[in-house]
């Protein structure tokens, strides 16, 4: 199958019409994709960690016994791996924006925001949003706020400080990049409020532990990580 043939030439009468964004037979389901193509994607079903989303055989890892992240769970649909590696790579750098819709409608069947207050998207620095045009995490955001009825904040926090891209960098080095880069402009927005990140991929977590750092001194009580893949170790 070619994946790629597929998302860049096929996506927008794929995915409106009855085709199947992956195999384009002509069974696809509300989602986009047929029963099969569906049943066949990556999911994070196996066990894990709660909190970081890794690999464990008990709810908590020894890694987050020993070295508590900022943010108190994570949520995750699938592992990052193929098919959903090529369809995040068109989503974000071949302007397949719809694919915004599939990821958030996937996020959505996954999580639950019935005990969370607000849903806050990954910030992009300002640059780099005139770079791309829109701001991936947002989008899922957009389609996960309408459907779990939450409030969508995308404004009381912004990203300060342009910095490499997290995954143009050694994974060693991610976490002094991102520090200090985020910055909350409406406090009163985020004290005691009980809030999800939601971003596309999660791979060291140094982005989304920092955000939730920053949200977590600004006064919030509780942050889950969303997001649509989790970039799981190697076996």
């Amino acid at each position: 199958m070619n994946i790629s043939l597929n998302i860049n030439h096929l996506f927008f009468n794929r995915l409106l019409g009855q085709h199947c964004l992956l195999c384009a037979s002509r069974k696809a389901n509300q989602t986009g994709l047929c029963n099969e193509c569906l049943r066949d994607l990556p999911w994070h079903s196996a066990a894990h960690c709660e909190r970081c989303g890794l690999p464990a055989n008990s709810n908590i890892c020894g890694q987050c016994l020993s070295t508590p992240p900022y943010f108190d769970a994570t949520r995750s649909v699938f592992s990052y791996e193929f098919p959903v590696n090529c369809m995040m790579q068109a989503y974000k750098y071949g302007d397949k924006l719809n694919l915004g819709q599939f990821f958030g409608q996937m996020l959505a069947e996954t999580v639950s925001a019935e005990k969370l207050d607000i849903i806050m998207p990954m910030p992009m620095h300002r640059v780099r949003l005139k770079e791309r045009g829109y701001n991936q995490a947002l989008e899922i955001a957009k389609v996960l706020a309408k459907t779990q009825h939450k409030k969508l904040d995308y404004r009381s926090v912004e990203r300060q400080k342009l910095t490499p891209a997290q995954a143009s960098l050694p994974l060693k080095d991610r976490v002094k990049n991102i520090k200090g880069v985020f910055k909350v402009n409406v406090v009163e927005n985020i004290k005691n409020k009980r809030i999800a990140i939601v971003d596309d991929v999660m791979t060291t977590g140094a982005s989304l532990n920092e955000l939730a750092k920053t949200l977590k001194q600004a006064g919030a009580s509780h942050v889950e990580c969303w997001v649509v893949a989790r970039t799981l170790p190697k076996l």
